[in-house]
């Protein structure tokens, strides 16, 4: 069963804007996740044409700045506000995705911490999971890798 709400935002948010948090739908096309990949944070609208656009992050290089979920959601959703060219990037149903909260400039609201639970779960990722359903932006330090410019 697909839960998208009724308040899902439409189109592209501006800078500072809210997009929906999903999670992929219990039954989802199995392209759909070898594509966006086992622990993914997923950030979208909906598009006039009734379908969802989604940018996904999946952390596909172990950054370790990207371990925990809402890191990752934190990226997707940059990417999205940005228009950022991207390849974790997708239009789909929206019988694919569970929208399970929002996202904005000033942080994270979740509202089924129980399916962000179960993908978590599925994902071996349950230790990423924020510790509640309000997660205020925090800025992600970057890794000194030792090298001088």
């Amino acid at each position: 069963m697909s839960v998208i709400g009724q308040d899902v935002p439409m189109e592209r948010p501006d800078a500072d804007g809210r997009a929906a948090l999903f999670v992929p739908a219990n039954g989802v096309k199995e392209d759909i996740l070898l594509s966006i990949r086992k622990g993914a944070a997923i950030v979208g609208f909906a598009n006039h044409d009734r379908t969802v656009t989604v940018y996904y992050e999946s952390n596909r290089f172990d950054d370790p700045a990207l371990a925990k979920w809402e890191h990752k959601a934190r990226k997707a959703y940059d990417r999205l506000i940005d228009n950022a060219p991207t390849v974790s990037k997708l239009t789909a149903a929206p019988e694919s995705f569970e929208q399970i909260g929002y996202i904005n400039g000033k942080g994270i609201t979740i509202r089924r911490m129980e399916s962000l639970k179960r993908w978590l779960t599925y994902s071996d990722a349950l230790g990423s999971c924020p510790d509640g359903e309000l997660v205020p932006r925090t800025v992600i330090a970057k890794v000194d890798n030792g090298t001088k410019a």
